[in-house]
């Protein structure tokens, strides 16, 4: 049984931006290259997998993030149970993909901690700590980068105007959370 501890005690609602975690939601990191690996996730998934760099697919309840050629990340558009770690659709995977060798799938639920940002000086925030060019990425919807902002690995899922997913590992997400409150007080 998961206990599952948020790492995010409040949220952010400054007039120029509003931060909160979302929380629990199932994240699944996918690796692999055969074509029988990309028939049996579209077939298991119900949709197909971003192929071109930097993007993602949406369904009803679920979002795949481009992480590079042969890995993606399935994260689910609904909250799930907080009392248990068990998803049907992970066990469906590595039973299916793992555990046939057509590549692997690993639940990393825990490991990364989802912030949803809004506000129209977000990319403000972001230009301030990341390298990453923010021009192109803000004017597509499903558009993903990985980059590193006050040094810190994040994933960035532009979702929709205005609104991004930020991904970070959960060790770090406290000290991304003042640095972004942080920045928005100066802005």
């Amino acid at each position: 049984m998961l206990n599952y501890n948020s790492v995010i005690k409040n949220e952010i609602n400054q007039e120029i931006i509003s931060v909160k975690e979302i929380s629990p939601v199932m994240k699944i990191n996918l690796r692999g290259k055969k074509r029988e690996f990309l028939t049996n996730i579209g077939k298991n998934l119900n949709m197909i997998l971003p192929t071109e760099a930097n993007t993602s697919t949406t369904s009803d309840k679920l979002t795949a993030i481009w992480l590079s050629p042969d890995e993606w990340m399935i994260v689910s558009n609904e909250l799930v149970n907080k009392d248990n770690n068990k998803y049907e659709l992970y066990e469906m995977l590595f039973n299916s993909i793992s555990k046939t060798n057509l590549g692997a799938v690993v639940d990393v639920t825990d490991q990364f901690v989802q912030l949803e940002l809004k506000g129209k000086n977000i990319y403000e925030i972001f230009s301030a700590g990341s390298p990453f060019n923010f021009n192109e990425f803000k004017e597509k919807k499903g558009s993903t980068t990985q980059t590193v902002l006050n040094h810190i690995d994040v994933i960035l899922h532009h979702k929709e105007e205005n609104v991004v997913n930020l991904f970070v590992r959960r060790s770090f997400a406290q000290h991304l959370w003042d640095w972004i409150e942080d920045s928005g007080l100066r802005l």
